[in-house]
């Protein structure tokens, strides 16, 4: 026998790995939907009429919010700020408010413009609904009388069975 052949084996190069290719359909989010977005809810479009405006749907908007922040923060923004001005309108429909306005009259030849002023009174509607809103412990529809620890009232009921079938007892 002879000496051991030595045996040379190639060793394996690493291949350079190719970037992970996303699989599935390209997404149809642009950059250009975060100041859309943002004027929509401005506007007062809710999820639903968002999704609808872009053609997605509402799990695809859902799913934007997630991946885009800016997207996300732009429309949390737009609805805080209208969400704000409905506050505000509440607010002075439950007080009452005044606000300039101006009448116009047609007399003989011409037109005539007199500047007023609009009073709206207190709207009892909108002073419930903003009391049940923001101090819901006081103003539930169902007032707490007996209070939490007050045990329940026993009730006695009686149950009697007669049998049809017998006329009388």
């Amino acid at each position: 026998m002879g000496a051991p052949r030595k045996t040379t084996k190639a060793k394996k190069t690493a291949k350079p790995r190719n970037p992970v290719k996303k699989t599935g359909r390209p997404t149809k989010y642009k950059e250009e939907f975060v100041e859309q977005g943002a004027k929509l809810t401005r506007m007062g479009a809710t999820d639903a009429q968002l999704a609808d405006f872009f053609k997605v749907t509402l799990s695809t908007l859902y799913l934007w919010k997630v991946q885009h922040q800016a997207f996300s923060d732009a429309l949390k923004r737009g609805k805080e700020e209208i969400d704000a001005q409905v506050e505000q309108s509440l607010f002075r429909r439950a007080m009452g408010y005044t606000h300039d306005s101006e009448k116009v009259f047609q007399f003989k030849e011409g037109v005539i413009r007199a500047p007023t002023q609009e009073h709206y009174p207190p709207d009892v509607t909108a002073m419930i609904f903003w009391l049940k809103n923001r101090q819901p412990e006081k103003w539930r529809d169902r007032p707490d009388v007996a209070g939490d620890e007050a045990p329940p009232t026993p009730v006695k009921v009686s149950i009697e069975v007669r049998d049809a079938r017998r006329g009388g007892d």
